[in-house]
């Protein structure tokens, strides 16, 4: 953070998961760059983009962090602006919506800060625990999933034009996917309320392009988990990939909830999710897939689980067919 900024300060709070007995937040402290997620033009969208991953991080401050009931948790940014607060705290289910979600605060409390801040120093977050009335949960894949990115184009070049020069407010879900995701939400009582979970290879420096997106797009709440660019660029050989990791954190959080997993052909999903279900037996409810177009990936998921039964899984070329496969199998009225 420079001496000379007059930019404001804020703190951008990701959507997280816990447990009844276990607080899990995190989020970022940055300068507000003023970027208009409903912003036109292919200028002030290249303008958006290079503010989103030039972000000035506010490190090493102090934050407080304060619960409904009024408890107070002390955290820290590190050299990056990030701060996780990781607690055990009994009875946190007493505090939640109907729906599981805990909302707290989070201020700047460090004394040296010079600078405006917005929001008069005071942003809201929001802690997912399952409501005990969920049958069960949903982890989904965002890119191609239900958000075209064109990840799997040659050279990415779909994916750079998507990135740069498209505004989350002109982006349009695969057909059906919200609907898809609602009802998958309602579940079979029409009222369980099962949790969402939304992973991707993304960096944090998109969390509010995609919460947006999600949002607009009338996708059910859930956690968004994405990663640091630290994390790209350090990734060793044998690591397994972030979203991957998160995946694996989900299911040992929830032990007795089972899952949903949803993805597309464009790359790995098939893959992991495969792997998912042998790490974790009769944990996984099922698996879709969606097939993407002129992608020679397909062919070789067809073959993968051609003689699958470990679970059940679909590769689907539209939402309907997942619907109707939902249905069937009474994971939704």
């Amino acid at each position: 953070m420079s001496i000379f900024s007059k930019d404001p300060l804020q703190i951008t709070v990701f959507q997280s998961y816990g447990t009844h007995n276990h607080f899990y937040a995190r989020g970022r402290a940055l300068e507000d760059e003023n970027i208009s997620l409903e912003r036109k033009g292919v200028l002030g969208l290249l303008v958006n983009s290079y503010k989103r991953f030039e972000s000035d991080e506010i490190k090493n401050t102090s934050l407080t962090l304060t619960l409904p009931n009024h408890q107070e948790i002390k955290t820290k940014t590190d050299n990056d602006g990030y701060f996780l607060v990781d607690e055990k705290i009994d009875n946190l289910n007493e505090l939640t919506t109907t729906e599981g979600w805990l909302k707290y605060t989070i201020s700047f409390t460090d004394i040296n800060i010079k600078h405006k801040i917005n929001n008069n120093n005071i942003f809201e977050g929001e802690v997912l625990i399952p409501s005990a009335k969920a049958s069960f949960g949903v982890i989904s894949d965002i890119d191609d999933t239900i958000l075209h990115t064109g990840v799997v184009s040659k050279l990415k070049w779909r994916l750079l034009i998507n990135t740069l020069f498209k505004s989350p407010y002109n982006r349009r879900a695969l057909e059906g996917s919200s609907e898809f995701y609602s009802l998958l939400h309602s579940g079979k009582s029409g009222n369980d309320a099962n949790p969402f979970f939304y992973v991707s290879h993304s960096p944090w420096n998109m969390y509010r392009y995609l919460e947006y997106f999600l949002t607009k797009n009338n996708f059910p709440k859930g956690a968004i988990l994405l990663r640091t660019m630290r994390n790209i660029f350090s990734k060793k050989k044998d690591d397994k990939p972030q979203k991957q990791k998160e995946i694996i954190n989900i299911l040992k959080t929830y032990t007795d909830l089972p899952f949903i997993l949803i993805g597309d052909a464009g790359e790995h999903d098939a893959d992991i999710y495969m792997e998912t279900v042998t790490q974790f037996p009769n944990r996984i409810k099922a698996i879709y897939i969606r097939n993407v177009s002129k992608n020679k990936n397909n062919e070789r998921i067809k073959n993968l689980v051609k003689n699958y039964t470990d679970t059940t899984f679909l590769l689907v070329n539209d939402s309907n067919e997942a619907i109707a496969h939902a249905k069937k199998h009474h994971f939704i009225a």
